[in-house]
C-alpha cells in the first residue's frame, strides 16, 4: 500500500504501527495509518488510489451505499478502510501532534527496499500514544521510550 501511495505521488506520513516498526518495535500491526495533506489536488490523488482499492469503510454493514471520493474526506476526516490490499486507517490530524504540517514536521525519510516515505518520529509517536488513551496504545508506550533511550545511547 506505501509503494502504491508513493507511486501515486500522495502527501502523507505513517504514523501507527508500522512507524514503529520503522524505529524497531517488535510489535506486529494489521493495518497502515497514516495522516495525510488534506490540500484539495492532494486528496484527489488519495481517494483515487484508494478508489482502484474497492474500499469500504470499516466495522460498517456491508451494502449501505458509500462512495470514495473528495467529498468523503471533507465529511469524515478520519476514515478506517477495509480495500482489496488491506486495512487502512486515514486521519488528517493526530492527537498529541497536531495536524498535518506538524505531523509532517515530526516525521523522518524512512528508506524501504522500494520506496522511501515519511514515518512518524519516535518522540512524535510517543505523544500519539499518549494522546489516544487507548490500552493498546498505552501498552506500547514502554517499548517505545526504550527504543528512545537506545537511540540516545547509540548517539553518545
Amino acid at each position: 500500500m506505501i509503494t502504491r501511495l508513493v507511486e501515486a505521488d500522495v502527501e502523507f506520513v505513517v504514523i501507527g504501527g508500522l512507524a514503529a516498526r520503522a524505529h524497531g518495535s517488535v510489535r506486529i500491526t494489521e493495518d497502515l495509518d497514516i495522516c495525510y495533506n488534506p490540500t484539495a489536488e492532494n486528496v484527489g490523488r488519495l481517494a483515487g488510489t484508494l478508489r482502484d482499492w474497492n474500499p469500504y469503510l470499516r466495522n460498517v454493514d456491508p451494502g449501505l451505499p458509500w462512495t470514495m471520493d473528495e467529498r468523503a474526506f471533507r465529511d469524515t476526516p478520519v476514515m478506517t478502510l477495509i480495500t482489496d490490499h488491506g486495512a487502512i486507517d486515514l486521519m488528517d490530524r493526530v492527537d498529541g501532534v497536531g495536524d498535518y504540517a506538524e505531523v509532517y514536521a515530526a516525521a523522518i525519510p524512512v528508506a524501504s527496499d522500494r520506496v522511501t516515505f515519511r514515518a512518524l518520529d519516535l518522540p512524535g509517536l510517543l505523544k500519539a500514544k499518549r494522546a489516544t488513551g487507548r490500552p493498546k496504545d498505552r501498552d506500547q508506550i514502554p517499548e517505545l521510550e526504550a527504543l528512545m533511550q537506545l537511540r540516545r545511547r547509540r548517539a553518545r
